[in-house]
């Protein structure tokens, strides 16, 4: 236990990270959270036609961001599990092909890398711009934008180390470090949106490949 406990602690690199299980300590934010419904409810015979109604909010659910530490220190958790003959569950990308393709979208995200809007997200990245916030998961195969296409043989180790530091990056910078460009298929979002989306795209790959 000691063991793992020293080697979780040396990916994370960041006290505040450091032991944190996931789940933990989660911070409250307004992307943080999805309604599922809100509505006006029908009023009490007593009240006064003339007081306004209030919204009434059905349902809410969590969501994980990069911002948290403890949604953080899952992520990197999952990547020191990962191993280079880690069986793919979908796709065509190797486990080192995943990192870089992560790494790329996490650099795009605090904005140390540009990437061009898709035609397909212009017409209709919007109108999907839920799915960044909602606990569904994205779904498999789904569409790449040729800046984050990774067709090269990548070293593992390397790659590994790399999107570490990507998401202490990410992590430690916060929302004043996140990218103010439009993102490539869904537009302009905020910070949250940016780092409930990187969580939500880590997990997707880090489930492709079993971790």
């Amino acid at each position: 236990m000691q063991q793992a406990r020293r080697s979780f602690a040396g990916l994370s690199g960041n006290r505040g990270l450091e032991g944190r299980r996931p789940g933990a300590g989660r911070r409250v934010s307004a992307v943080g959270y999805r309604v599922l419904g809100v509505g006006r409810g029908s009023q009490p015979s007593s009240q006064s036609a003339s007081q306004p109604s209030s919204p009434t909010v059905l349902c809410l659910r969590t969501m994980h961001n990069l911002f948290e530490p403890a949604a953080a220190g899952e992520i990197l958790e999952r990547i020191e599990r990962l191993q280079p003959a880690s069986a793919r569950q979908w796709g065509r990308m190797t486990p080192a092909q995943m990192m870089c393709h992560c790494s790329a979208a996490l650099e795009v995200a605090s904005g140390r890398r540009q990437a061009k809007r898709t035609l397909i997200g212009r017409l209709i990245g919007p109108r999907m711009r839920h799915l960044l916030t909602s606990e569904k998961p994205f779904p498999k195969d789904s569409p790449t934008a040729k800046e984050f296409k990774v067709m090269d043989e990548c070293d593992f180790a390397r790659e590994k180390q790399r999107l570490a530091d990507c998401i202490r990056h990410f992590h430690a910078a916060g929302e004043n470090g996140c990218t103010r460009a439009p993102h490539p298929f869904f537009g302009p979002i905020t910070p949250l949106e940016w780092s409930t989306g990187m969580y939500k795209h880590m997990d997707h790959h880090l489930r492709q490949f079993g971790v």
